[in-house]
């Protein structure tokens, strides 16, 4: 038994809009994904037996994807703590309150304690219009061998468009187009050829982008090529600050270093976000004589003065956690600098940050990371979605 099973999978696509990660990692064929099924049933399967099953459970939820993600982070943790040469008990009772954290590990004659979370980017709505799921799908299957498409959306409607006369209309005018012509037109600041589309209150506007000889014919490529603006970022330090403010007071008292592993899924994630969160930001103080350089105390280790916060010794971060990057990414220490907190022991395969002075000083991994997951540098090996092109 595994999380997934053996059996001719032949579509290749990437994940549809409307496609729940379980659904996809189960559905999508190729060497690159058999390499990501195989290894994610290894190290579930190097789970202690009790605790496979909501694993498990997680793992093949089509109702979340924050569930899929986090068993996976759990995953990868598991496996670098076993692969650095550690013992790891899953979910035993530990601290003042009765919680289970999600490992208790043991290092030679040491022991601390690590809880995961993974934490994704969010996105907050400007009052702007998104593409529904099954709207971009419907026009990303659109058959389109030589444009890109780009989508304004002006207004949309109270219910689902009806997709058959937008697909109609979005072919004949793509397939009405030379993209040799458009690349010329464009050289000489001609405007891209737009098209209007309204329909139930659903109003948008779509601009071709003509594919570069090379890239042509290809049946497998999606058809959008930008996406509507619409969404603002939240600020990064603001995520790695509420999922270590919500772990580190989760267990009391633990009389054990106590690391919080933050998975930090994000389009651009920042070292300076998470120092930020950690030790404060950074800003400057005007003199008569000049400035001076400070931290203020809004960070979760410098905003306390009772020591609240010493209990966490370290927060790991791995930047983007998912199969594709397991090798890749180098896991951070983050260590506290209260000296109140239990000192937080550093894997070979960890780098580290510190706090010294309002400087932050950093000390690179002595081994790669894929030596502790037992995997090749550059694993997966091969493309995950192979260019195939149409005759």
């Amino acid at each position: 038994m595994g999380v997934y099973t053996s059996w001719n999978r032949t579509d290749t696509a990437p994940k549809r809009a409307a496609e729940p990660h379980a659904e996809f990692f189960e559905r999508v064929a190729g060497p690159f994904w058999d390499q990501v099924r195989d290894v994610i049933n290894e190290w579930w399967s190097r789970f202690p037996d009790q605790d496979q099953p909501g694993l498990l459970s997680r793992l093949r939820d089509r109702n979340s994807d924050t569930n899929v993600f986090s068993a996976l982070w759990e995953l990868y943790l598991h496996q670098m703590l076993l692969g650095s040469g550690c013992r790891v008990e899953v979910e035993q009772q530990r601290g003042t309150r009765g919680n289970k954290p999600d490992f208790l590990v043991t290092r030679g004659d040491k022991q601390f304690v690590v809880e995961a979370i993974w934490k994704a980017q969010k996105l907050r709505d400007t009052g702007s219009y998104l593409l529904p799921p099954q709207l971009s799908d419907a026009i990303d299957r659109l058959p389109s061998p030589n444009f890109f498409v780009s989508c304004k959306l002006h207004s949309a409607g109270s219910a689902t468009p009806p997709q058959k006369r937008l697909k109609t209309e979005l072919t004949r005018w793509l397939a009405s187009l030379d993209p040799d012509q458009t690349i010329a037109d464009y050289e000489r600041k001609v405007p891209l050829p737009k098209h209007t589309w309204e329909q139930a209150g659903w109003c948008l506007t779509f601009e071709a982008i003509p594919r570069s000889p090379g890239k042509r014919g290809d049946p497998s490529s999606r058809t959008i090529g930008v996406y509507p603006s619409v969404w603002v970022v939240e600020d990064g330090s603001e995520r790695v600050l509420d999922a270590v403010t919500y772990k580190g007071g989760k267990y009391g008292v633990l009389e054990l270093p106590f690391i919080v592993a933050v998975g930090h899924a994000a389009d651009f994630p920042e070292d300076e976000d998470v120092a930020k969160a950690l030790y404060g930001s950074t800003v400057e103080y005007a003199h008569a004589s000049g400035s001076t350089f400070g931290r203020k105390p809004d960070g979760y280790w410098t905003a306390t003065y009772d020591h609240a916060h010493s209990r966490v010794s370290g927060v790991l971060v791995v930047d983007n956690p998912a199969p594709w990057t397991w090798t890749k990414n180098t896991p951070v220490l983050w260590r506290s600098p209260d000296s109140n907190s239990l000192p937080a022991p550093v894997l070979p395969t960890w780098a580290t940050a510190e706090l010294s002075g309002i400087q932050v000083e950093r000390r690179p991994a002595n081994r790669p990371v894929h030596t502790a997951l037992d995997l090749p540098e550059r694993w997966p090996i091969g493309d995950a979605f192979p260019q195939r092109h149409g005759r």
